[in-house]
């Protein structure tokens, strides 16, 4: 027999598409990243990680994405890596999670709502525009921004872990700067008085 479903609202926001949020968001941080270093498409970058078996490994072992030309290096050198061995190391790679829904649905909407999601941080983003920010922080804010635009998820949590994921991937001050911004971005999401500042 299965167990109950929980009454009333304590977990209001719990995701069914998928069963790892903090992987997800992770991994949409990672393939939209990836687009940005390289001035790809993110659509067409995801669809390269999802079917390609040694780049969805990659999402889940490039844990350094605050050192851009180490990732760009890392990246080319996977890239030589398999067009020199061709099929024959395939059998050999780990078998990896697939990309799930909310990696998905994270990816094509910060695509999809990349203008007035940028526009957003930069009225909030504290005299920087999105092209002077880091990769790493303008990529975490994005995903957040949408999130707290386009999701029901919990606005705690969506800053919690665009925090969190500032702070391992980049810097500290990068975990404090996006929760500034984020911040102001939910007070205005919420329709609560922001000073924009600029």
């Amino acid at each position: 027999m299965a167990d109950p479903a929980p009454s009333g609202p304590r977990n209001p926001t719990r995701r069914r598409d998928t069963r790892d949020p903090r992987r997800a968001r992770e991994r949409a941080l990672k393939i939209l990243f990836q687009a940005d270093l390289r001035g790809a498409d993110p659509v067409a970058t995801l669809d390269l990680v999802a079917n390609d078996p040694s780049a969805l490994a990659m999402l889940d072992d490039l844990d350094d994405l605050g050192d851009e030309q180490a990732t760009a290096e890392v990246l080319r050198r996977q890239a030589e890596a398999d067009a020199s061995a061709g099929t024959t190391l395939d059998d050999q790679r780990p078998r990896v999670a697939p990309i799930d829904a909310f990696t998905r649905r994270l990816v094509l909407g910060v695509s999809e709502h990349r203008a007035e999601i940028d526009q957003l941080i930069e009225r909030y983003a504290r005299r920087w525009s999105i092209r002077r920010m880091p990769v790493v922080d303008r990529t975490v804010l994005r995903v957040a921004t949408y999130e707290l635009t386009h999701e029901e998820t919990s606005p705690a949590v969506v800053i919690n872990e665009a925090v969190e994921l500032a702070k391992s991937l980049s810097t500290e001050d990068s975990g404090r700067y996006v929760n500034g911004v984020l911040e102001s971005v939910r007070r205005h999401v919420a329709g609560e008085d922001v000073p924009a500042e600029g």
